[in-house]
């Protein structure tokens, strides 16, 4: 199988709130045994187990959600 690639792009609104699109995608390319980085609203990365893929994009909607939450508080 081949090399998991992650992509995470954000919106002006949510890079205002205080989201970095690089601090997300190297949590969430972690679990798929890979790094990456970027500019705060879009970056990129890649992996080496896809069959964690599922996992890893579990853990961006969690991080998407709880980052939402901490800013509208």
């Amino acid at each position: 199988a081949g090399r998991p690639p992650l992509l995470v792009a954000l919106k002006k609104t949510l890079k205002a709130r205080g989201l970095k699109a690089g601090d997300i995608v190297k949590q969430v390319a972690a679990v798929v045994g890979g790094s990456g980085g970027g500019k705060p609203d879009l970056a990129q990365a890649g992996g080496k187990d896809p069959s964690k893929l599922t996992e890893a994009l579990e853990l961006a909607t969690r991080i998407g959600r709880e980052s939402l939450q901490k800013t509208a508080s």
